[in-house]
């Protein structure tokens, strides 16, 4: 048998690209997006997929991946169920963290900021636009709860597909299905570098501008 690697000796070193404080957007979600066009231009295989960190009632933390689905004014979009338990956390602790992780461009994104539900007219318009089958998974899927066998998941689906019966048969949004935004507060742009001396660049909302400054790696 292959022995196992030990993993205190894998590493890699990074040496793709620097980060100056002359090479960042005035605006941290500009420069995101700047980062995000990089990534998609990259054919990376899920370039949206970010880590959303909540924080529940009892104080302990939990992540999971979204999708981001849009940045703008407002913050960062992403959808799910308001009753998983990330809408629930979102409910009692709205502040959250996202990060990026871009690691075949050597990059890291991470996001502090207060969320929000979005308005219901957006939340309409992107469920909507979805495959009909994510739109019957919505409604058939209990987010997060305990339930007894992948059967019986199957047998929700069933019973919402035969609801909607009909390619044509409209499939409205629940109500307990929505969107958030992610207004930071905090976003900081990471770098990798030689010898762990990676470049980070981070932005900290003062009143109504940005303050950027560089944190040693």
């Amino acid at each position: 048998m292959t022995p196992s690697p030990n993993l205190a000796d894998l590493r890699r070193e990074y040496h793709r690209e620097a980060l100056t404080e002359a090479d960042v957007d005035p605006e941290p979600l500009r420069q995101l997006e700047r980062w995000l066009q990089e990534a998609i231009r990259a054919a990376l295989p899920e370039p949206t997929a970010m880590t959303l960190a909540t924080v529940g009632a009892d104080g302990r933390p939990s992540a999971r991946i979204v999708l981001l689905k849009g940045v703008g004014p407002a913050g960062l979009v992403f959808f799910t169920n308001h009753d998983s338990r990330k809408g629930r956390e979102l409910a009692i602790h709205p502040d959250a963290a996202l990060l990026f992780h871009w690691i075949e461009l050597e990059r890291q994104v991470r996001i502090e900021g207060v969320a929000s539900k979005v308005a219901s007219a957006e939340s309409d318009a992107y469920f909507a636009s979805r495959p009909r089958s994510s739109r019957l998974g919505a409604w058939a899927s209990p987010q997060s709860r305990a339930i007894p066998d992948r059967d019986w998941l199957e047998r929700e689906f069933a019973a919402v597909a035969a609801r909607y019966e009909g390619d044509n048969a409209d499939v409205p949004r629940p109500p307990f299905w929505g969107g958030y935004h992610v207004l930071p507060s905090l976003v900081e742009f990471w770098q990798g570098r030689s010898s762990r001396l990676h470049d980070r660049i981070v932005y900290r909302r003062d009143v109504s501008r940005w303050q950027i400054q560089r944190l040693a790696p």
